[in-house]
């Protein structure tokens, strides 16, 4: 009997880790691969406070990983294929066993969604990008492609035009089918660094170790035409802002969800008493790896409230 179960070995699920088993409470921790989440990916870390100089993603999530073994929590590689919720007692089915624990915090987290095409995932880090925050410095004064539509294409654009020389937003349909809210778009037409590449989408991504290249197909005419990095710069930027896909399959049905996330109150209370959820998995505006691990160490508070007031000897 475990007093907190968590279910996710990202940013949320490790800071989660790291508060409750610093709070006595018997922790364990279910990863189906490895600790980490998206923030492995990612080369440099330069906006999570305190962060090294040249801190990397690895580096980040191996002391998160660190800190929590030292405080005694189990970290245990295993596939989540069922819960059950209801009862006072939760639940977790694995694949290779069955675990029971007093509270449950789901911090599966989510993932970018991706274009789809070839080079995408090679030059992933090397070029593409899919978190303006986390990698816009990188492209100071060069050339930048954003590729989407909706209001976070649009609000990222005018967050890199603050780096950028020049910024060019390609969406696969027509100027008045950008799903933006019309005062976003009013404001990214007024900025003289956005440009706009209408009916196209990127069908292939190249280069030689960093990106020097994308493939553009108009999506009317179905012609091709391959756009290169200003030979100066030697790169430039490709940051995809077409959504963000939620890993809750296994909370379907269960949990109150509103577009696949999980949604919780300001503590990451859900609809089910002693189950909360933390991370890019649940409702909210930023993904970030500050507010994943915020929301981490209010899901595990907030777990040991719980645990206190229907759990006391």
């Amino acid at each position: 009997m475990y007093d907190v179960i968590i279910i996710g070995g990202g940013p949320a699920g490790l800071a989660a880790g790291l508060y409750a088993s610093r709070a006595r409470l018997k922790t364990l921790i279910l990863e189906k691969e490895k600790a980490g989440g998206q923030i492995v990916i990612t080369d440099e870390v330069a906006n999570y406070p305190g962060s090294v100089e040249e801190a990397s993603g690895p580096s980040l999530i191996k002391r998160m990983k660190d800190q929590v073994d030292n405080f005694g929590a189990e970290f245990v590689i295993d596939t989540v294929e069922k819960l059950e919720l209801n009862d006072k007692v939760k639940k977790v089915v694995c694949k290779d066993k069955t675990y029971e624990g007093k509270t449950v915090i789901v911090a599966t987290g989510a993932t970018p969604r991706k274009i789809g095409c070839p080079g995408e995932q090679e030059f992933t880090g090397r070029g593409v990008s899919y978190c303006a925050t986390c990698d816009a410095n990188f492209f100071e004064d060069m050339e930048v492609y954003v590729v989407g539509g909706g209001d976070s294409a649009f609000e990222e654009a005018m967050y890199l035009s603050k780096f950028a020389r020049k910024v060019t937003l390609v969406y696969r349909k027509g100027k008045d089918e950008a799903r933006a809210a019309e005062s976003i778009k009013e404001k990214a037409y007024k900025n003289p660094k956005l440009d706009y590449i209408w009916n196209a989408t990127v069908v292939e991504v190249k280069g030689d170790g960093i990106l020097t290249s994308i493939v553009l197909e108009d999506t009317k005419t179905k012609e091709r035409r391959e756009i290169f990095a200003d030979e100066n710069d030697g790169t430039f930027g490709l940051f995809v802002f077409v959504g963000y896909t939620p890993k809750n399959d296994i909370v379907e049905g269960l949990l109150d969800m509103e577009g696949g996330y999980i949604v919780t109150d300001e503590n990451m209370h859900t609809n089910i008493p002693g189950v909360f959820a933390a991370g890019d998995n649940r409702k909210k505006e930023l993904r970030q790896v500050v507010t994943a691990t915020a929301d981490g160490a209010i899901a595990a508070t907030q777990a040991e409230k719980y645990i206190n007031e229907h759990f006391a000897d």
